[in-house]
């Protein structure tokens, strides 16, 4: 068997270090468990990690640079990024406003449709143009001369997504346990809001964000 070269695992190593800091998705699956459950997180994560396999499709087939270069479409996915987490992080604040108003029954706390956790995690993450940044930034870096940069972007972005797979669906675990330790209607509400504006923060500071 061949050994793994050392660049590919200090590519690993980075990879976990930047998946594990918290962000827009974390938040996203953080909000997911605590008001649907565990199955809605990891839902929500696998969808991330869907965004994330086309964001290394992209970067493999030069998609990312362009996305980097042309200012247009950057902001493009900029404006659309911030509005969609915006629109989550309000809908979890208005929720928790409504949870205030009347008691929720134990059938609106279902989990949360699978379609729909899966789909905020695929738009959160192909809505953030900064992966376009990270893609043609970081994974270069680790592209030998005479290697093939159409492979090792495959395989680059691989290992990238296996590790956040791994992690998220840790997260979610954990997250959804302490979610089912908080059944209290007052403390589900303060989460709610909190997420929510978490959610909220991440949406203003993409609208900022410049390449």
């Amino acid at each position: 068997m061949r050994p793994v070269d050392s660049s590919t695992l200090a590519f690993a190593a980075v990879a976990a270090l930047l998946v594990i800091t918290p962000g827009a998705d974390m938040a996203l699956v953080a909000k997911n468990a605590l008001a649907h459950g565990r199955r809605a997180a990891i839902t929500t994560a696998l969808g991330v990690c869907l965004g994330g396999v086309i964001w290394t499709l992209a970067a493999a087939f030069g998609i990312a640079a362009f996305v980097r270069s042309s200012q247009t479409a950057f902001n493009t996915l900029r404006i659309a990024g911030a509005a969609y987490l915006l629109y989550l992080g309000l809908q979890a604040i208005w929720k928790a406003r409504r949870r205030g108003e009347r008691a929720q029954p134990a059938s609106e706390r279902a989990a949360q449709s699978g379609r729909t956790a899966f789909r905020q995690g695929v738009f959160s993450n192909l809505l953030n143009p900064k992966l376009a940044v990270f893609f043609t930034s970081l994974l270069p870096q680790f592209i030998a001369p005479g290697q093939s940069v159409f492979a090792r972007s495959l395989l680059l972005g691989g290992i990238l997504q296996l590790i956040a797979i791994v992690w998220l669906t840790f997260y979610s675990c954990l997250v959804a346990r302490m979610g089912a330790a908080l059944r209290r209607p007052r403390v589900r509400r303060w989460l709610d809001r909190l997420t929510g504006t978490v959610l909220v923060a991440f949406g203003l500071r993409l609208a900022m964000e410049r390449r």
